[in-house]
């Protein structure tokens, strides 16, 4: 109750309070600002001199280093996984015994060759017929634009491509040397007797089968299709299909040879 009656009288004594006059020059301007920021605690005053946190480009600097960082480790384990994996399929196409033993052919020169001569060299070896109409000059054409990839590299030892035939009937020294010319001057052609021919298909398990002759005595072979890789060794190391590109063999390619130690040694 007391507090209700002196109410009116704080009210009336708050009103006849005078407001603070402005300052009239700028000397008692800056006075009555040196008052204001001497009210002010150290936390106010002392805002400015705080320490600022990292600007936006260190900010940036930060995250790319961290970024280029993960992005080297990704890398770095998604290489190493695809060593392993190409370790495996090597180990396991050797374990298949293919390309085992050795063979005796003669070149489109009519030399005489055996595996042996090629012992040392990385190999591209594809199985065809000169008469094949589409298949074999794709693949043979894919072979060597391989071999010339693998040849603008001088860090990279050479590739020898080789073309053996599945047809010796017809396929003899001189076709294969009028047909390889269109190639590759490096690609070498082998033919043989129709056992020598089936000694080495054999070897590489290669299927081959001539169908019915026309009235021209024409006739088309039917035969698997695949380029072989052989190591300096002389060992079958991979093999690829029809439907992987000059790129994706050179790749693999160049893994094998990075890769490569020798089990002769």
């Amino acid at each position: 109750m007391l507090l209700l009656a002196q109410a009116p009288k704080a009210w009336h004594r708050l009103f006849q309070l005078k407001p603070p006059a402005l300052p009239r020059t700028p000397g008692e301007a800056q006075h009555v600002r040196y008052r204001l920021l001497s009210r002010q605690g150290p936390a106010e005053t002392g805002r400015q001199d705080q320490p600022q946190g990292p600007g936006l480009r260190t900010r940036l600097l930060i995250t790319a280093l961290i970024g280029a960082g993960l992005g080297g480790v990704w890398l770095a384990m998604r290489a190493e996984k695809e060593q392993r994996q190409q370790q495996r399929r090597t180990e396991a196409l050797r374990q298949a015994a293919v390309g085992r033993g050795d063979f005796s052919l003669l070149d489109h020169r009519g030399q005489a060759r055996c595996k042996a001569d090629f012992r040392g060299q990385w190999v591209l070896m594809y199985f065809g017929f000169t008469h094949c109409p589409d298949i074999c000059p794709e693949e043979l054409e894919k072979l060597v634009q391989v071999v010339r990839q693998l040849e603008a590299e001088p860090g990279l030892p050479p590739v020898q491509p080789i073309f053996i035939t599945v047809d010796p009937e017809r396929d003899d020294v001189a076709a294969m040397a009028r047909y390889v010319q269109d190639f590759h001057p490096r690609l070498l052609g082998l033919t043989g007797s129709a056992e020598q021919v089936a000694q080495v298909s054999r070897s590489y398990r290669v299927y081959y089968s001539a169908g019915p002759k026309d009235e021209d005595q024409d006739y088309i072979v039917d035969h698997s299709i695949a380029i072989y890789l052989l190591s300096p060794d002389g060992l079958f190391t991979d093999y690829y299909g029809r439907a992987r590109s000059a790129e994706q063999v050179a790749d693999s390619v160049r893994r094998h040879m990075a890769a490569f130690h020798s089990v002769l040694h």
